[in-house]
């Protein structure tokens, strides 16, 4: 039986769906341990044991697996809770995440459904649009940049290789303001201070750039000299923004925001279409790999123009708006109100005039319509990490879509809704990873199903 602080050889072989190496100690217990990569012989210190599994972290590399990159770029990594795969070349980050897949579906799922190669990302590196960086005063002076895993504590970070290099600018003349202006920086443990995060978003294809500050109050001292040095240094600034967020949770963002500077919202093109992105909107963080996600939905759903496609989980609308002009009508489903009045929005704005949207349960919604008489011929689902409830399920199998499109942030609970959507005699005929956050444990999959009667 391993001991916590025992020392022992381990061969890594496998990745778990976290992204930690798994090797097997010599009484065949497995033992997880995080950055290393398949085929890394490596002196592993047990960190802790429980029944079935135990925990481990690198004492000694005894030798490198070929999987391994020749440097690390970023100085946080292994210190910041965001990245998990920077040490290891893109090619093998693709093959774990596929892998990934493949086990879901074979294990979890019982289909014997190889996925299709996976759809990387051009580069690894700067693909993000959106970063929320929380702030705090510490003993060596002020800290910006991510949390720690599982923890609130800052790990100090000025350029985040996932995101624009501008981002770093903001924030070197935020934090020149803040030490200039003595902004006091909210704490967490007395629910006192005014700052809280430095919030930036960019179109990545418009160019435009905002600037949030989320503050316990709408006072912001020197607020003309900060957006003077902004709009001095970044010439693609559209929006300086301050929202309000008074409450001791840990949600970033408050329900108001106000501009100090330009307008309060910046715009972007996705999938030939244009949105208006507000702090408070959702928008895809991977804004190119978006587009051929949306793509691949596209071709799974084989849309001919004569369509009635309904869109559920459906957000702001984007991934339906996207085959809108492929379709008769379009109806798109989300329980969120807000998300539901941007989709209204960005349908109006493009000249979307088949598309109508619901805030309602996606459950719910696919009642009222197979109540209305609304047989969709293709279905799409996007549904959370969580997964599709059982009864979404089986009322959309009762619709009868010539096709359903299963977009996934989550392989295990994939394969699970996969297998339920078999037991209502639909086939799971391809699934295609795609590689939407580079460097991090997440893969999403785009899965198409029939029905078993049904030639593809």
């Amino acid at each position: 039986m391993l001991q916590k602080n025992q020392i022992i050889n381990l061969c890594i072989t496998a990745m778990s769906a976290e992204g930690s190496g798994i090797g097997r100690a010599e009484d065949g217990m497995a033992v997880f341990v995080p950055f290393t990569a398949v085929g890394d012989e490596i002196r592993c210190r047990i960190v802790k044991v429980q029944k079935t599994m135990a925990f481990g972290i690198v004492d000694e590399i005894l030798m490198p697996s070929p999987d391994r990159a020749a440097h690390v770029s970023c100085a946080a990594f292994g210190k910041c809770g965001g990245c998990t795969y920077c040490h290891v070349t893109y090619e093998a980050e693709l093959r774990y995440k596929w892998q990934r897949v493949a086990d879901a579906l074979s294990r979890i799922g019982g289909l014997a459904v190889t996925p299709q190669p996976i759809i990387g990302c051009k580069s690894p590196e700067r693909y993000r649009n959106k970063a929320q960086y929380p702030v705090a005063q510490g003993e060596h002076g002020v800290q910006i940049g991510f949390y720690a895993a599982r923890s609130h504590r800052i790990v100090n970070t000025r350029d985040c290789r996932l995101q624009p290099t501008c981002f770093q600018t903001v924030l070197e003349i935020v934090e020149a303001w803040i030490k200039t202006a003595h902004v006091s920086l909210y704490d967490e443990r007395t629910h006192t201070g005014r700052l809280r995060h430095i919030y930036i978003r960019e179109g990545a294809k418009s160019g435009e750039l905002m600037v949030c500050l989320v503050c316990t109050s709408g006072k912001v001292p020197y607020s003309e000299q900060l957006v003077k040095a902004l709009t001095e240094r970044l010439p693609n600034l559209t929006s300086v923004m301050v929202n309000l967020n008074r409450c001791d949770t840990n949600v970033v963002l408050g329900d108001t925001s106000f501009a100090l500077y330009g307008t309060p919202y910046i715009t972007d093109t996705l999938c030939g279409m244009t949105f208006r992105l507000s702090p408070l909107s959702f928008y895809q963080v991977n804004r190119d790999q978006a587009e051929r996600l949306y793509e691949k939905a596209a071709e799974e759903a084989a849309l001919t123009g004569n369509e009635t496609v309904l869109d559920l989980y459906c957000g702001t609308g984007t991934i339906g708006l996207s085959m809108a002009h492929k379709v008769k009508q379009l109806i798109g489903v989300e329980v969120v109100e807000a998300a539901v009045a941007d989709a209204r929005l960005n349908a109006e704005q493009n000249g979307v005039m088949n598309a109508r949207f619901l805030a309602a349960d996606a459950a719910q919604a696919a009642v009222q319509l197979e109540r209305e008489g609304i047989r969709p011929d293709v279905v799409i689902v996007d549904p959370p990490r969580k997964g599709c409830d059982t009864a979404l399920i089986e009322t959309v199998s009762r619709m009868a879509p010539v096709r359903i499109v299963y977009v996934s942030c989550d392989p295990a609970t994939l394969a699970r809704d996969l297998k339920l959507f078999a037991e209502q005699g639909y086939v799971t005929r391809r699934v295609t990873p795609v590689d939407m956050f580079p460097r991090t444990a997440h893969v999403e999959s785009v899965a198409i199903l029939t029905r078993e009667e049904t030639e593809i």
